[in-house]
């Protein structure tokens, strides 16, 4: 039997890549987006099996899992790959704001958790969220979405620990600068993006198919005694200076 693999945020740049990747691989794919509509609901496209499903709703994520338990769907492995861009000093930044962006990241990461870990608790499997380099290695103007993103990194250590003897793994990657509709702020105005390929370490920002390659890796059974890590995936960003 094929393996099933749900990747939420399937319509963004490394969700979507993804998608195309674990279907290249003969799995079975579920593809969750917030705007269902635009692709069609209940629909197949391009072999994805779409669903809706807002990632901060913990209700709505709870409904998504269910109904794949009560369609025998044969769960594998779960992927996150929902997350946003704010771009501000903390003392510029609005109370909504901060809370948006915690919401979007943080709260949509232990959702998936929770959801995730009680579908798998019985096969086993790889829960694979997405962090930041941000996160580990300090950069201006990056306070909310680092303290986010921490607080992912920090859910994947603790996740990891208590599922392991489910044999569930909870792992994450941490991208730097990405090529993707998200990022096109900064990627479309040349000033902004030579200025990021310039803090990279190898020289260019990243593209999604090399986060998604990460992220496939990590939800593969292969890799059955990685647990709690966080991989980065951003050129050198966190870790290098030359």
């Amino acid at each position: 039997m094929k393996k099933g693999y749900v990747v939420i945020g399937a319509s963004g740049g490394i969700g979507k890549a993804s998608c195309d990747l674990l279907l290249k691989g003969g799995n079975q794919v579920v593809g969750a987006v917030r705007d269902i509509g635009a692709i069609a609901a209940g629909s197949k496209v391009d072999g994805v099996d779409y669903r809706s499903v807002d990632a901060e709703d913990w209700d709505s994520v709870d409904a998504l899992f269910e109904n794949l338990i009560a369609e025998e769907f044969p769960l594998g492995g779960v992927a996150l790959c929902v997350g946003s861009i704010l771009l501000k000093p903390a003392h510029l930044t609005r109370k909504e704001e901060f809370d948006a962006v915690i919401s979007k990241n943080l709260s949509s990461a232990f959702a998936t958790v929770r959801a995730g870990s009680k579908a798998l608790s019985k096969t086993g499997g790889s829960i694979v969220l997405v962090s930041t380099a941000a996160a580990q290695h300090g950069l201006a103007n990056h306070e909310a979405i680092s303290a986010a993103k921490a607080g992912v990194e920090g859910l994947v250590r603790s996740a990891a620990a208590t599922y392991a003897r489910r044999q569930i793994r909870v792992n994450c990657v941490a991208p730097g600068l990405v090529r993707t509709r998200l990022s096109e702020r900064i990627t479309a105005n040349p000033s902004s993006l030579e200025m990021s390929e310039k803090m990279h370490p190898l020289g260019r920002i990243g593209e999604a198919i090399e986060v998604a390659s990460a992220v496939t890796w990590l939800l593969s059974s292969d890799q059955g005694w990685i647990t709690g890590q966080t991989i980065g995936v951003d050129g050198g960003l966190s870790s290098l200076r030359v």
